[in-house]
């Protein structure tokens, strides 16, 4: 009748050793990396985590697949961000809960993260730019989503598999340099969310790259770039995508109000662009180049930058928006000053995440970790969005580092094994107000030169293969020309 009691002291059978030890893994495997996942989880499709029917993940392991992306989640979040890092979390937790730490080798967990696939961590970055796109609009532009485009690049460990795909600088030589790649990218203006990125080398362009993203943009939305986006190809064909676009002039001569169709105020003209010549250092084929429109009816704006500091003092936007009554120039140099933030994004992924040096040694690995840099960006940005919200404050007030902050030091009081539901929704709330308690202040007009105030330290460019390196004696006293 009771099955699994012992009859003769109606109590339950004692558990062998084995079960024990089977029941502490248990407890391990479900709370050790999860800890993070219960702030973020929400943001993740969970039916993409489930184990695998067969193969990889398919088997009840501790890095089970649900456990290795929220380890490789965790890490990119980290300070340190190295695997050592992700061990070092698993063997506290087994000491706190009196288990046998496990061993300190990250071989494990590194075997784990390479069959991880690339096409279901592509799938959940989708997600969660979808996810940020259902958020409410703010008015920007009569409630149009403005995708803002740009450019970056990041270095990698040298190894000959990173370096065949991402060549360094031909200028440096062998085992002097580290390979680099180059990365441009689609994000919300609004919400500050990637929506899409391609990768390339450094023999990749901006445009070529931006182009293979033309699908993240709807009928409707409005493309901000900066002058290396000005193209009079990339223009029209999002044009016919009825995708308005709002870029720097760059390669053209204004035109002079004498030559322009219409004067629609100071400084606002109505003007046409001719089709450039076909040449064969443009980057499409003549057959792209026959089917576009021999004119384009554009609008030009000349803009002053009245802020000291700025390099420079004035500049032209070239804009596909040509109702001066509903688009004003001012709202379009507004908009268009706004365009710094994309920088600021950047920043937030590279220096604040630490993107800007990757650490895997196989471009299939490195791919999979700037997905996770993106994926773990957007859910902060999410996350940055629904304490915004309980502040009734503006989402771009609130400070990405300062979240992340915050998330980092509240990650470990998540990770009780006996909390409620209550105490969590408590601990959740308190973080929301952590990130909101010190908005960022604003300071319209800033300079914001790209320099460098604290100097290098005085050591060598290592200019060949630490084989032959040699240092020069007494560096400190060393100048150009003297033995």
């Amino acid at each position: 009748m009771f099955p699994g009691f012992h009859l003769q002291t109606l109590r339950r059978k004692p558990r062998s050793a084995q079960q024990q030890l089977a029941g502490k893994l248990a407890l391990l495997q479900k709370k050790s990396f999860k800890q993070i996942g219960e702030v973020f989880e929400k943001f993740i499709p969970r039916a993409l985590l489930k184990p695998e029917p067969s193969g990889a993940f398919s088997r009840r392991r501790l890095f089970s697949k649900e456990n290795t992306f929220w380890a490789f989640f965790s890490q990119i979040l980290d300070a340190d961000g190295g695997c050592k890092e992700v061990i070092r979390k698993l063997q506290s937790y087994a000491s706190i809960k009196r288990i046998n730490v496990p061993s300190s080798s990250t071989a494990s967990y590194c075997a784990a993260r390479k069959k991880l696939q690339e096409q279901m961590l592509a799938d959940i970055l989708a997600h969660t730019a979808d996810r940020m796109e259902t958020m409410p609009a703010t008015g920007l532009l009569n409630h149009r989503r403005v995708i803002v485009v740009d450019g970056t690049g990041v270095s990698m460990p040298d190894t000959p598999e990173n370096q065949a795909v991402w060549p360094q600088p031909a200028s440096l030589k062998p085992g002097c340099g580290f390979p680099s790649g180059r990365i441009c990218a689609c994000f919300s203006l609004d919400s500050g969310a990637l929506l899409s990125y391609a990768i390339g080398n450094k023999k990749n362009n901006e445009l070529p790259l931006f182009r293979q993203q033309w699908e993240t943009f709807k009928a409707g939305d409005i493309f901000l770039g900066d002058k290396g986006f000005c193209s009079y190809f990339d223009i029209a064909n999002l044009q016919d995508r009825s995708v308005d676009s709002v870029i720097t002039l760059a390669r053209r001569a204004p035109v002079r109000a004498a030559s322009s169709l219409k004067k629609l105020g100071p400084d606002d003209l109505l003007i046409t662009w001719e089709r450039p010549k076909f040449a064969k250092i443009l980057s499409y084929s003549k057959d792209a180049w026959a089917i576009l429109p021999e004119k384009l009816t554009l609008r030009q704006i000349k803009v002053k930058v009245p802020y000291p500091g700025f390099r420079t003092k004035g500049f032209y936007i070239v804009t596909t928006l040509l109702d001066a009554t509903r688009y004003p120039a001012e709202e379009l140099a507004e908009l268009y000053l706004k365009r710094w933030d994309v920088e600021l994004f950047f920043r937030d992924i590279k220096t604040t995440m630490g993107m800007d040096v990757l650490r895997c040694l196989t471009p299939d690995m490195v791919r999979k970790e700037i997905l996770m840099h993106f994926i773990a960006y957007n859910c902060i940005r999410r996350l940055m969005y629904e304490a915004a919200e309980e502040a009734d404050l503006e989402v771009r007030l609130v400070s990405f580092n300062g979240s992340l902050q915050a998330l980092r030091n509240w990650e470990p009081h998540l990770n009780q094994a006996k909390i409620s539901k209550a105490e969590r929704f408590r601990l959740i709330s308190d973080l929301y107000e952590s990130m909101t308690n010190t908005p960022i202040r604003q300071r319209p007009g800033r300079s914001e030169p790209r320099c460098r105030k604290r100097r290098p330290k005085n050591y060598q460019l290592l200019t060949s293969p630490r084989r032959v390196m040699k240092e020069i004696p007494h560096r400190n006293r060393y100048r150009a020309g003297v033995a």
